[in-house]
């Protein structure tokens, strides 16, 4: 399935108070692995960047004078995005400023009906409950590198978030940053590839395997007069 994990960047908090999109980066996955396609705009908006904002993204109004406004872009973002399942952190957020940016603009379409949407808050919330579940939370639990991000970033968030969607959906990932070192790049290119390979071949045993393992369960059996590791009889622990 194609996936895009995708980010925005805005004037403010709220649409409904004309606030605007400036910047809007995505990055795609097909099958679980990360792509070289992406799609990068900054926009510009019809108000000024509050200042609490540019705090956040670093991205000033002098900067956006020149830049396509929203609904220059917004057929093209369209074409892109439309038919894949878009994975985004705080989905609430970007996708109400999306739908209410297309709704401003004449677009009848709104994300929901091109697109399935999947919310990485919520399911980092929902496996693990009570802790901090921020990007940056995400990135120091399961030992993804964001150094690089010293402000927030449309194309830059929905990079490293593919990385933790990747190993948030994935498992595994002790097993895979056990011995890894922060600046180790070809073992953490070496993670997200590992990580990726979410469909797993199953193997079945061959006769003659079957025959081995029964072999050895009674050899087990004779040994310690029980054909289970672990407890004895009264505690079964599963069969070996």
């Amino acid at each position: 399935m194609r996936q895009i994990v995708l980010d925005t960047e805005t004037t403010g908090i709220d649409p409904a108070q004309g606030h605007n999109i400036i910047e809007i980066g995505c990055v795609e996955m097909v099958k679980r692995r990360i792509t070289k396609r992406t799609y990068h705009e900054y926009l510009k908006p019809d108000r000024e960047v509050e200042a609490e904002a540019i705090a956040v993204h670093g991205i000033t109004n002098d900067f956006l004078q020149d830049k396509p406004r929203f609904v220059e872009k917004a057929a093209e973002f369209l074409e892109f995005v439309r038919g894949a399942e878009l994975i985004i952190h705080n989905a609430a957020f970007d996708v109400g400023f999306l739908d209410t940016e297309l709704a401003r603009n004449g677009f009848k379409e709104r994300m929901a009906d091109i697109c399935q949407i999947t919310d990485t808050l919520k399911l980092a919330r929902k496996k693990h409950p009570g802790q901090k579940n921020s990007l940056d939370a995400l990135c120091r639990r399961y030992g993804i590198d964001n150094s690089h991000r010293q402000l927030h970033g449309a194309l830059l968030d929905s990079e490293i978030l593919a990385d933790v969607y990747l190993m948030l959906t994935g498992g595994q990932t002790a097993l895979h940053l056990a011995h890894v070192d922060d600046s180790d790049d070809e073992a953490r290119i070496l993670i997200r590839e590992v990580g990726s390979q979410f469909v797993l071949p199953v193997l079945r045993a061959s006769e003659d395997e079957l025959k081995a393992h029964e072999a050895f369960l009674d050899l087990l059996e004779k040994k310690s007069g029980q054909r289970y590791w672990g407890a004895g009889a009264e505690g079964q622990q599963g069969e070996v």
